[in-house]
């Protein structure tokens, strides 16, 4: 039951009927009109800005127009208590007692579907996320986007959305090359006791390719590893599958599954880029030409010279993008526009893609080419996960156990565990830096939103198992009237915006809004529970060790919306703390 819907629809169907009186002219469509939260200030449940939005087109004031649709509101629907027209032309909502015996009734009733959007058209979503190249462990640049891409998958997925998880494997390239050889040494180091190229800057150093060349050489015994040019090919094969073995085991400690691997390698062996190449010819979107030297940087060695240029700027990019190196190979744009091509050929309504700090400058170069592929505007959508910053002791922390200049996956959830890491890497929106504090995440207090969040779930839970009832199952509300006091309807007026909370985060994919809603709840809930301290009356649990049915009911919904966002975000909701 989402209030605010239920209510925006009673405001169109106010002003449809006014219309026929002709009371009111009845606007082309309804957009801009609300049904919203009002602020604190206001004794009432719901505020709606109709007045304002109806004003120009009726020629009268905001405020004629409120008093006007809130006459025709207080006649029609006997769950309105009061009903006030307020400066520049709101109309403030207050509904009867009743109402939120009804509104617990019916998220009971319906819990698995509470919050569900079941008007939104149910669409098919392709999310890509990570990709990281396949040369080594995750680390806490990779940490954040895997968590956004995921959630942003299971918050559509709630909403009944089709959603495909999907890991770009980039396994084609110099950096393949680099990878390659780096394992090679390590293989060398391992079986012929030689020394590593440490100062070879090409080469990746972490620790982590001597366990990679011990399984290589152990499933391999009829390999000879003498000469690099003889082994190269399966040897690029055996490493990057030891590097797809350990970036899975790296999701899967985060608690991600990927449906999908796709490789770069397979789209250009199999003619893929030729194959798009073809296709933007085809449509007069590429040409033969010069892209001349990037403003206020060094150019003094750039070489202007003809190539294969794609007509990004025709669909809003800054400049035309090179499809072909000099050399005739192709660059990793255009394998990356055949990768695209591969998507929006699989039909799906939307693709998602989550970057790295460090991608935000690529974002219009492959939009622009998912418009031309697509012949549809913004069917791509780009999020970027923004930098981490790693605090302990009130200073930057770097905490490598495998040296390799970074942070390992596996290094912060031994830290802190898997909750943690995912709850606090949503706890801001993805697209503005974030602090990773260590000593924080630790603390069993309100600062520490996963815990605060976490102890009321078991607060509410230690209820139940006092009671010898069973928190997971359903309770009973068959010839109960449901009575709540004012503290009791404020909780339960947080828990009619949790279906807003899941449609501003599905719409917006800004999954940060499900944590931040859960600590919200999960703090009302605590100074509730705070006043059975100072006032015995108003314990769950009386000296006869008995709580009202009503009492239960209401513990059980606030569990429900916390047990349903945990889920989300993919954090367990433990009984016990």
């Amino acid at each position: 039951m989402n209030i605010f819907e239920l209510y925006l629809d009673k405001i169109k169907s106010a002003i449809v009927e006014l219309s026929k009186k002709g009371e009111i002219i009845i606007p082309e469509t309804f957009n801009g009109i609300n049904a919203e939260i009002p602020p604190s200030k206001f004794d009432c449940d719901i505020s709606t800005n109709v007045g304002m939005v109806l004003s120009k087109l009726n020629k009268k004031s905001p405020l004629d127009l409120a008093e006007k649709i809130s006459l025709f509101l207080k006649d029609s629907d006997p769950l309105i208590q009061t009903i006030e027209v307020v400066k520049p032309g709101f109309i403030n909502i207050k509904f009867k007692p009743i109402f939120w015996s009804n509104f617990i009734e019916s998220i009971i009733t319906n819990s698995e579907t509470f919050g569900v959007n079941d008007k939104e058209q149910k669409l098919n979503y392709l999310v890509e996320f990570v990709s990281a190249n396949p040369t080594g462990p995750l680390h806490v640049g990779h940490c954040r986007g895997a968590i956004l891409g995921d959630v942003i998958s299971n918050i559509l997925i709630f909403n009944q959305h089709k959603v495909t998880k999907e890991y770009y494997v980039n396994d084609y390239g110099n950096q393949i090359i680099n990878f390659t050889k780096s394992v090679f040494a390590r293989i060398r180091e391992v079986k012929f006791n030689e020394k590593f190229p440490i100062d070879n800057s090409d080469l990746y150093p972490g620790d982590y390719l001597i366990d990679f060349a011990n399984n290589i050489i152990s499933s391999n015994t009829g390999l000879d590893f003498d000469n690099y040019d003889d082994v190269s090919e399966k040897l690029t094969e055996l490493s990057i599958e030891q590097a797809l073995l350990l970036i899975k085991k790296n999701l899967k400690s985060l608690g991600i599954k990927h449906d999908n691997f796709v490789s770069e390698k397979s789209i250009v062996t199999n003619k893929e880029v030729e194959n798009v190449i073809q296709f933007l010819e085809d449509k007069d979107f590429v040409y033969k030409g010069k892209i001349k030297a990037p403003a206020g940087e060094d150019t003094k060695d750039w070489v202007e010279r003809e190539q294969l240029l794609f007509r990004s700027t025709d669909f809003g990019d800054d400049k035309d993008r090179a499809l072909q190196k000099s050399d005739g190979t192709w660059t990793y744009f255009a394998s990356d526009v055949a990768y695209h091509k591969n998507k929006v050929d699989r039909k799906f309504d939307y693709l998602i893609n989550i970057l790295g700090a460090d991608h935000a400058g690529y974002i219009k170069r492959i939009s622009s080419s998912v418009d031309a592929l697509s012949g549809t505007k913004n069917k791509l959508i780009c999020k970027i996960s923004q930098l981490v910053k790693l605090i302990k002791d009130k200073k930057p922390f770097k905490m490598s156990k495998r040296k390799g200049d970074y942070i390992t996956v596996d290094d912060l959830i031994e830290e802190v565990g898997k909750d943690a890491t995912r709850f606090i890497m949503l706890n801001r929106s993805s697209d503005v830096e974030l602090d990773f504090d260590f000593d924080a995440v630790k603390e069993k207090s309100k600062d520490n939103p996963l815990y605060y969040v976490q102890y009321c779930y078991a607060r509410i839970s230690s209820v139940f198992r006092h009671l010898d009832k069973d928190l997971t199952k359903d309770v009973n509300i068959d010839n109960y009237n449901f009575e709540y006091s004012d503290d009791e309807i404020k909780i339960l007026k947080k828990i009619s915006e949790w279906p807003k909370c899941i449609d501003a985060a599905s719409m917006k994919l800004e999954p940060h809004r499900i944590p931040i809603y859960l600590y919200e709840l999960a703090a009302e809930f605590h100074s509730y529970w705070n006043l059975g301290k100072q006032f015995p009356e108003k314990r769950f649990i009386n000296d006869q060790k008995n709580i009202s049915q009503d009492k239960l009911v209401f513990l059980k919904a606030i569990a429900n919306v916390i047990k349903s966002g945990m889920d989300i975000v993919g954090v367990s909701s433990p009984a016990k703390m």
